[in-house]
C-alpha cells in the first residue's frame, strides 16, 4: 500500500504537540516554538521555578498566551521534582495523547518529560541537545546527558555540540544542527526597545557604565564561601564607581538571610527578577555581566557584550575567549577591575563579531522537522488503521 505524503503546508492537528517547560530560561527558548506551533502546541509548566517573578511574568513578556496544564514541583528535592513530574507529565501524555513532546535543555523538567515520554513511546526532541561541560559534579550535565540518550531527535545548537553527541556513540541520523533559538528569542524581544531609556532613567544609571550581575547555581549559591566571596566581589566593583544592578534570585535571597548577610546588598542596586524584556534592554547597554547563567552566556553574544562567568566549567565553549571568560569567586574582582578598565575597546572588538549560536534561524528549522515527524506519524497510523 503506497503511504500518500500530505503537503508541507498541512496543518498540525490540535495538541498534537506537546511542549514541557520549568523554568525561565527554558519559557526563553520554546517561546518562538510554541509561537510557531499554534494551535498544535499543549503547553506544560510543571513549575520548577514557580515564583511569579521567575515564571508568570516571564511568559507575557515571551508572548506565551495559554499554559494548558500546571503542574506544581517547585520547592521539591531534585529527586521528587523528577519523580513527581515524570507522573504527571505521563498522565498529561495519556489524556493528551500527543504525537510528539518537546524538551529543552538540561533542568528537572526536562528530564521528567523526557522519561515520560520514552515510558510512553512517544516521540521525543531535545532542543539544545549536545551541551557538555564535562563536569559531572553539575546535576544540569547528568540531565542533559541522559535526556540526550533516549531522546528520538536532538536538535544541537552547533557543529560542537553535534561532534559531542557522536562521541557519545548516537547516531547521526537522529541530530540536526539547528542554531540555538535564545538568537531569535533575543532578536524578538530587541526589536521595540522601548523599555531602555525608562529601564536605565529608573535605576539612574548610563549605557556602558555599569556591571549588571545574577547569581542561582547551587555551586556558588549553595556554598557560603563562593557566595560571600562573590558578593563582597560586587561590592567592590561598586564601590569603584561602576555600579551592579544585581536581580536577585529568590534562591540567593534565602540563603543569604540564612547568613545574615542580607547587608551586603545594600551598596547594590538590588531588583527583584526582572521580565525578560526589561533584563535585556538592561543587558543590552551594560559595559559587563557577570553571571553564573548559561543562557546569559549566550545571550551576550548576540548583545555584543562581555561576560565574566563565575563558574569552573562551560557548556558553552563556543563563546570562550571572545565574549566570555570563566573566574571563580576569589578572583571576581580583580577580573572585573581589569576588564572595566579597558572596556570601550572591548565592547567596539564584540559589536562586530556575530554570535557563534546561530543565524535566527532555529525555530524554524525545528518547527519543520516536527511538522515532518507528526504528518509522517499520522499517515503510518492511518495506513494501519486502513489495511
Amino acid at each position: 500500500m503506497k503511504l500518500s505524503i500530505p503537503s508541507p503546508a498541512t496543518e498540525l492537528p490540535k495538541s498534537s504537540v506537546m511542549i514541557v517547560f520549568g523554568t525561565r530560561p527554558e519559557i526563553v527558548k520554546l517561546a518562538p516554538l510554541i509561537r510557531r506551533l499554534g494551535d498544535a502546541a499543549y503547553v506544560v509548566h510543571t513549575g520548577q521555578h514557580y515564583d511569579r517573578g521567575m515564571s508568570a511574568v516571564f511568559l507575557q513578556s515571551c508572548g506565551i498566551e495559554r499554559v494548558h496544564r500546571q503542574l506544581h514541583v517547585g520547592g521539591l528535592p531534585r529527586a521528587a521534582q523528577i519523580g513527581r513530574g515524570a507522573e504527571q507529565i505521563a498522565e498529561a501524555i495519556t489524556q493528551v495523547e500527543p504525537t510528539y513532546v518537546v524538551v529543552q535543555g538540561d533542568t528537572n523538567a526536562t528530564f521528567a518529560a523526557a522519561l515520560a515520554a520514552n515510558a510512553a513511546g512517544v516521540r521525543l526532541g531535545h532542543v539544545e541537545a549536545g551541551l557538555r561541560a564535562n563536569d559531572r559534579r553539575m546535576p544540569e550535565e547528568h540531565n542533559r546527558v541522559m535526556v540526550d540518550h533516549i531522546s528520538d531527535d536532538l536538535f544541537a545548537a552547533t557543529e560542537a555540540n553535534r561532534s559531542n553527541l557522536l562521541a557519545e556513540g548516537i547516531a547521526d541520523e537522529r541530530i540536526l544542527v539547528t542554531g540555538n533559538p535564545v538568537v531569535e528569542a533575543v532578536h524578538r524581544q530587541r526589536a521595540a526597545a522601548a523599555f531602555d531609556v525608562d529601564e536605565l532613567v529608573r535605576l539612574g544609571v548610563y549605557p556602558d557604565r555599569y556591571v549588571l550581575a545574577t547569581l542561582h547555581r547551587q555551586e556558588n549559591v549553595d556554598s557560603p564561601a563562593n557566595l560571600l566571596a562573590t558578593l563582597h566581589a560586587f561590592n567592590d566593583i561598586a564601590s569603584s564607581g561602576w555600579p551592579v544592578i544585581f536581580p536577585v534570585h529568590p534562591r540567593t535571597r534565602a540563603m543569604l538571610a540564612d547568613l545574615d548577610a542580607e547587608h551586603l546588598l545594600d551598596a547594590l542596586i538590588a531588583e527583584e527578577p526582572l521580565p525578560y524584556e526589561r533584563f535585556l534592554a538592561l543587558a543590552a547597554h551594560a559595559a559587563v555581566l557577570v553571571s553564573d547563567s548559561g543562557g546569559i552566556q549566550e545571550e551576550a553574544t548576540v548583545l555584543g557584550r562581555p561576560v565574566l562567568v563565575v563558574r569552573d566549567s562551560t557548556e558553552r565553549p563556543e563563546a570562550l575567549g571572545s565574549f566570555t571568560k570563566l573566574v571563580t569567586p576569589q578572583a571576581l574582582a580583580a577580573e572585573a577591575a581589569a576588564l572595566l578598565d579597558d572596556v570601550e575597546n572591548t565592547l567596539l572588538g564584540l559589536a562586530s563579531l556575530p554570535s557563534p549560536f546561530g543565524d535566527g534561524q532555529a525555530t524554524e528549522r525545528i518547527a519543520e522537522h516536527i511538522h515532518s515527524a507528526v504528518i509522517h506519524a499520522a499517515v503510518v497510523r492511518r495506513a494501519a488503521e486502513e489495511s
